[in-house]
């Protein structure tokens, strides 16, 4: 681990948090930090302590009465349950993605110009951030 030179305290792998010279841990910027519940950006701008890990109390409330139905029924805590529609969603979700990769490499293939190429993998991009959004 790299050490940090001014407070003589380890720094995290991959540079995730550091600590200042109070020693309180500070997130590092750029390193955006989303709702364990909902996946809205949480802001940490002038909070002390620990990291928000949720964006509000009924994002913390959601998470809590999920972890205590997975606790009750003897799933494994990190098991996902997804209704049918979800997941009837989720491919649907995932065959754009594919379609829209699709286009993109039959368009390069055929010659398409910059522009049109820029416009589709923008789309594909569009697609890809949609998809992140599981919640």
């Amino acid at each position: 681990m790299d050490e940090d030179h001014t407070s003589g305290t380890p720094e995290r792998a991959h540079g995730k948090s550091s600590r200042d010279e109070n020693g309180a841990q500070q997130v590092r910027a750029g390193r955006a930090v989303h709702c364990g519940w909902c996946g809205r950006r949480v802001d940490q701008a002038g909070s002390v302590g620990r990291r928000r890990r949720y964006c509000g109390q009924a994002c913390r409330q959601r998470a809590y009465e999920r972890r205590a139905a997975v606790e009750r029924s003897g799933l494994p805590g990190d098991a996902v349950v997804l209704s049918t529609g979800e997941i009837a969603a989720l491919q649907d979700r995932l065959f754009q993605l594919r379609c829209a990769a699709e286009d993109v490499a039959t368009a390069a293939r055929e010659g398409a110009g910059a522009r049109e190429l820029r416009v589709m993998a923008d789309e594909l991009a569009h697609a890809v951030r949609e998809l992140e959004r599981l919640r």
